[in-house]
């Protein structure tokens, strides 16, 4: 058994795949292909950090790699629509299959002891860069659907040759006031209207700020 006991792990990285596919299986991970290929890069550069570290982990070159995949794998779940709780089980699940193989490896347990808590406080460690970037990657899908709805709730019509419309249904916040005003700011000069219809009889309530500024412009 070499010095490195978590290193060991590389030399049964099939297995340890096979188990780890299975926990996620049996959690209800319903992903495919997709989630598959994600595990499998993951795993190899992982294992092969371990196996190159010379117990120094985390400060390796090698595990940088691994971070920034990390990192990308979890914004890219935030992204396709995973609950934060599928996002941790990922490395949780990929932490119970490297225990699982440990266990078989190591039979003194002080070693086996050792050999998991240090995995322990890698993956730990992990998990909240993953958190960190999944989060990330929700707030950019929910900035995006924000943005993406702004847009449709604020139609320029044109009604007649020189004359635009713009009817806005919903909440006038200052926020989407600027967006209301510059989308039909550009309608107008993309059609050359000099008569701009602006319909707020949909919108509940308008403050004396936003108020202020339809006036301005």
């Amino acid at each position: 058994m070499q010095n490195n006991l978590l290193g060991v792990l590389k030399e049964h990285e099939n297995k340890l795949l096979t188990i780890w596919s299975q926990i996620l299986l049996d959690g209800g991970s319903e992903d495919g292909a997709m989630e598959e290929e994600e595990s499998k890069e993951f795993a190899s550069l992982f294992l092969s950090a371990l196996a190159k570290s010379d117990e120094k982990y985390e400060n390796s070159q090698e595990f940088e790699k691994v971070q920034d995949l990390t990192v990308g794998i979890s914004s890219s779940r935030g992204k396709r629509g995973f609950s934060p709780r599928e996002n941790a089980q990922y490395l949780i699940s990929f932490k119970e299959a490297c225990s699982q193989v440990l266990s078989e490896l190591i039979q003194e347990p002080e070693k086996l002891y050792n050999a998991n808590l240090k995995l322990n406080a890698i993956l730990d460690n992990m998990m909240i860069m993953t958190f960190e970037a999944f989060m990330k990657g929700r707030e950019d899908v929910i900035s995006r659907q924000i943005d993406e709805i702004s847009e449709i709730s604020t139609p320029v019509i044109t009604v007649w040759d020189g004359i635009v419309a713009l009817p806005i249904i919903g909440t006038l916040d200052s926020s989407r006031t600027q967006t209301v005003m510059e989308s039909l700011l550009q309608q107008i000069v993309d059609t050359g209207s000099s008569i701009a219809i602006l319909d707020i009889s949909g919108v509940p309530a308008v403050d004396s700020l936003v108020h202020s500024t339809l006036l301005k412009r």
